[in-house]
């Protein structure tokens, strides 16, 4: 039986996961949405929902997005040509770095 590794994530990413799973409850009860009925509008278990609005990191991330795009949370821009415009923009600028990142082989000496 495999060993279960325990992740440890920054104080950071905790805040944040905690935030947006606040906001997607908060939502979701503003808006007189039952757990059941976001469940079944983003195609995951009323159980996985229960767990992105406790902010478990081991969700899915897709899934996490959907539900708050299904409740009206704002990941990013609210308007869908802003995003796609942001998308071409990151996908251009990717094209044009490195395909990956390598430390230099090269001992820098800045001791002037």
């Amino acid at each position: 039986m495999p060993k279960s590794v325990i992740r440890s994530y920054s104080r950071y990413t905790e805040d944040a996961l905690t935030l947006l799973a606040k906001l997607i409850r908060a939502s979701r009860l503003e808006k007189k949405m039952s757990a059941q009925e976001v469940a079944d509008r983003a195609g995951i278990s009323r159980g996985m929902l229960s767990r992105i609005e406790k902010a478990d990191p081991k969700c899915e991330i897709g899934a996490t997005f959907e539900v708050a795009r299904i409740v009206g949370v704002t990941l990013f821009e609210a308007e869908p040509s802003r995003l796609s415009m942001q998308l071409r923009q990151i996908e251009e600028k990717l094209a044009l770095l490195p395909k990956s990142a390598r430390k230099s082989s090269k001992e820098v000496i800045d001791d002037f």
